[in-house]
């Protein structure tokens, strides 16, 4: 680890000069330049100081953190066709997030499997087509460019019932799909 590096990026975070830093931890400007240029390494306590005087805990200052992925393309996108509806899963592993996005196709005169009463909500906005949502024993009708959300506290299920492909971004909380 570089430790002079990551001290020089946490002040730069903290919009501080060497100069600034080296005032609230009582050092000098110069100690504090030698230490990013990894040209001398501080004692735990000093290091305690400096990290203090940028508002992290020694804990944090090595945890390594995985850097997150932010972009998914479409070569990271897992697929499962069942014949009655293609899914998409637009965020790999999303098992392990809060929330998990998926786009389906469902064919014609198809619907999705249906899921039992869950914690969670659901979201989706249809892309192309028509479909309608069953939600115990009530139906909504979803049209293209329209959006539904509802708590996953009751039995549901999507059905297609057109003879179009319909095309649907469906975002469920916590992950189920």
């Amino acid at each position: 680890m570089e430790l002079g590096n990551k001290i020089k990026e946490l002040r730069l975070q903290n919009d501080l000069t060497q100069e600034e830093l080296a005032d609230r931890c009582e050092l000098t400007k110069g100690y504090i330049s030698q230490i990013e240029n990894d040209l001398t390494s501080p004692s735990i306590a000093t290091l305690i100081d400096i990290l203090t005087g940028l508002g992290v805990t020694l804990k944090e200052f090595f945890a390594d953190e995985e850097e997150q992925k932010i972009v998914f393309k479409e070569e990271d996108f897992f697929e499962k066709d069942t014949g009655a509806f293609k899914i998409n899963w637009l965020v790999n592993n999303a098992q392990k997030n809060m929330m998990e996005p998926i786009l389906v196709e469902l064919m014609p005169t198809k619907r999705t499997e249906a899921d039992i009463p869950h914690e969670g909500e659901e979201f989706g906005y249809v892309l192309s087509g028509s479909v309608l949502i069953h939600i115990g024993n009530k139906k909504y009708r979803c049209n293209k460019g329209e959006s539904f959300y509802y708590s996953s506290s009751k039995a549901h299920f999507i059905e297609n019932p057109t003879d179009r492909v319909a095309k649907f971004l469906w975002i469920s909380t916590p992950p189920t799909f």
